[in-house]
């Protein structure tokens, strides 16, 4: 295999590729097991659905915040290899169960083993994304290295939520779910063995490691450190802007399109389609530009433009251009996450897992609020919103992705001003305090 970058982010990056393949199969399955199967008839299907959901938050909300402590003070290659033990562990587990006949185990038995593995899943997932970020900053050198390795994992991921649910339903439908989260089990083993062949310098510290009665003064040395940063505090600060904007489309696109784009509700799938490809141009494509831009100025840009296109878009009643405006948004979306990467890895290597145990959890949180929002206004207080402004007609869904567009804009405002032009790691870093 030709390497990307180099050899040892080539391995971490097959290792990421199988894994996530694997995860949205687990993730589909699911949901359609939950949806189909064990709800199917019931009035309460919903709602467990979206405990499956909540489940997959909560870990991120409750165990993100203290892993970063773990991470700072572990082997984070020896880390991440447990965390793939676990993990398919647990989905080996519920593969396992799943031989069961559905009836052997009453519904709201089986609902608790889904809810549980999912938290436990994700809460492990919570300490290995930081350790392997970390990995990714010792292996990959360089702003624009750094932006192209994460624009390759942004349209790896694209990719695998195009070809992973189709892969998994017919799996589910046809041979059982034992199968499809059985692939999710080996595709964690297939990432261990990826991530054990790469060479990363990290090293416990093994007084921090014995020290144990420190946590709560190094989870709080992390958060000063944070606090401190105006570099982190406006990449998160304009992560979050951002977030309250594309959470809006995420839970009203359905009703945007059937009802503002008059399209069927069959043709919907052809949004997420033309998402994935729009995210993997721009991962491709994000490495190139951050290396004639710089990291700096494509967060703020792209936020700016991503707003624009959102305007743009709550502004349409046509599907095809519709369409093509989603491919336009994705690319400029995954080009801004791309260069958070390399931002957040100016931070020094001993705080670097604290970092990330604060930025994951709030940023979630303000999706999770931004979702709450947009689905209580379209159903309350924007409900009867029908008219007409200088000749445009306006409703309820197109309104909330208006105010959605500026927010990213005015997002992209705040980081042109307030994002440090020289943003060096070390103790040039921190704020005097």
């Amino acid at each position: 295999m030709r390497a990307l970058i180099n050899r040892d982010y080539t391995r971490l990056w097959y290792g990421q590729a199988v894994s996530v393949l694997g995860d949205y199969m687990f993730d589909t399955t699911l949901a359609l097991w939950v949806a189909t199967q064990l709800g199917k008839g019931h009035s309460w299907a919903p709602a467990a659905m979206s405990g499956v959901l909540l489940s997959a938050g909560a870990a991120v909300l409750v165990v993100g915040p203290l892993a970063g402590v773990f991470v700072d003070r572990w082997n984070r290659k020896a880390l991440m290899l447990r965390t793939e033990i676990v993990r398919a562990v647990l989905v080996a587990a519920l593969a396992g169960l799943a031989v069961v006949p559905q009836r052997a185990l009453s519904t709201g038995a089986w609902l608790v083993v889904i809810y549980t593995t999912v938290f436990t899943v994700n809460a492990a997932g919570q300490f290995f994304s930081p350790a392997r970020l970390a990995i990714l900053g010792e292996i990959v050198p360089g702003e624009a290295d750094r932006a192209r390795a994460s624009g390759i994992e942004q349209a790896t991921s694209a990719t695998a939520a195009i070809i992973g649910p189709p892969l998994a339903a017919p799996l589910l439908f046809t041979v059982g779910m034992q199968w499809a989260l059985a692939f999710n089990a080996v595709s964690y083993l297939v990432s261990y063995a990826a991530i054990r062949s790469v060479r990363a310098a990290h090293a416990a510290d093994p007084a921090a490691q014995r020290s144990s009665g420190m946590f709560r003064a190094e989870f709080t040395a992390g958060v000063r450190y944070f606090a401190r940063s105006r570099l982190l505090v406006t990449l998160l600060a304009l992560a979050v802007i951002a977030q309250l904007g594309t959470g809006a489309l995420n839970t009203l696109d359905i009703f945007f399109v059937t009802g503002n784009l008059h399209a069927p509700a069959k043709l919907y799938g052809l949004v997420a389609t033309a998402f994935g490809a729009g995210a993997v141009i721009g991962g491709l494509a994000s490495g190139w530009v951050v290396r004639r831009v710089g990291a700096r100025t494509l967060l703020w840009l792209g936020a700016a433009v991503a707003g624009a296109v959102v305007m743009l878009y709550a502004r349409q009643t046509a599907f095809a251009a519709a369409l093509g405006l989603i491919v336009l948004l994705a690319l400029t979306v995954t080009m801004l996450n791309t260069a958070i990467t390399p931002l957040l890895l100016k931070t020094p290597s001993e705080f670097l897992g604290r970092v990330v145990a604060v930025f994951s959890p709030v940023n979630k949180l303000s999706q999770m609020l931004s979702m709450a929002v947009a689905g209580w206004l379209a159903s309350s207080v924007l409900r009867g919103v029908h008219g007409a402004v200088f000749g445009v007609h306006v409703g309820p869904i197109d309104t909330i992705f208006s105010a959605a567009g500026l927010l990213m804009i005015a997002a992209g405002g705040f980081g042109m001003l307030a994002l440090p032009r020289e943003a060096v790691s070390g103790p040039a870093l921190v704020a005097a305090g």
